[in-house]
């Protein structure tokens, strides 16, 4: 059985962006893309919420941009990991962990 296709929840979409740089410069389809694959399907990311987002990281100065050959040698915007990002994901999964921990106590209590 196919898994079902799922939004993702609010909060969790720069932390997975992030995630997503750590393993190199990407462009927003190629986010979109690594996402959905990463989940095993089951994340979709639109792109009317990709894109303020990563303009958001930008202006934080977490995420920087610059337009670079895609692989279809067409111009593309390619997002990367500050060092400043680097050190946000570094917190953020330690706090996700804490709190996907946290809902599993909650959901076992009896």
């Amino acid at each position: 059985m196919a898994p079902t296709t799922t939004e993702i929840r609010q909060g969790t979409l720069e932390m997975l962006i992030l995630r997503t740089l750590a393993g190199g410069p990407q462009h927003g389809w190629g986010i979109s893309r690594w996402l959905q694959a990463a989940s095993h399907e089951v994340l979709r990311v639109h792109q009317g919420s990709l894109y303020p987002a990563l303009h958001r990281l930008e202006r934080q100065g977490v995420g920087r941009a610059e337009w670079l050959p895609s692989e279809f040698n067409r111009r593309a915007k390619y997002y990367s990991l500050t060092p400043v990002g680097r050190r946000r994901l570094e917190a953020e999964a330690k706090d996700w962990s804490r709190f996907v921990e946290a809902v599993h106590f909650v959901m076992q209590a009896g």
